[in-house]
């Protein structure tokens, strides 16, 4: 016989479940699933670090990375920034990562930024 403790506790397992579930429909777990505001990056939008600097000029988006344009770049070279890295979108990108890190960080095709 159930005590009125362990239906608590079950029911608090499946509230804990199904927020876990919605979290993962939401923000995604990994590969083919959506990342946050990556939906909403067009071309041509300014990508911006989270210290202010502009890194480059949306390209376009291939697969989970997005492709900045090589006018735009300091070597002449297109390079790629994974779409994980994206914090919020409005009129630009805005990355969750600063300019050092990015410039680190950043692939020179979309597979190397995983699941293309």
């Amino acid at each position: 016989m159930s005590t009125i403790k362990d239906k608590v506790a079950d029911a608090g397992q499946a509230i804990s479940d199904a927020a876990k579930a919605v979290k993962d429909r939401v923000v995604g777990t990994g590969c083919g699933e959506s990342t946050p505001g990556a939906a909403n990056v067009k071309e041509r939008m300014d990508v911006i670090a989270s210290c202010g600097k502009k890194m480059g000029v949306v390209d376009h988006v291939e697969g989970n990375a997005i492709k900045l344009t090589r006018n735009d770049s300091p070597d002449g070279q297109h390079h790629y920034v994974p779409a994980s890295w994206v914090d919020h979108v409005d009129s630009h990108v805005h990355l969750s990562k600063n300019s050092v890190e990015t410039q680190q960080g950043w692939k020179s095709d979309a597979t190397a930024c995983g699941c293309s």
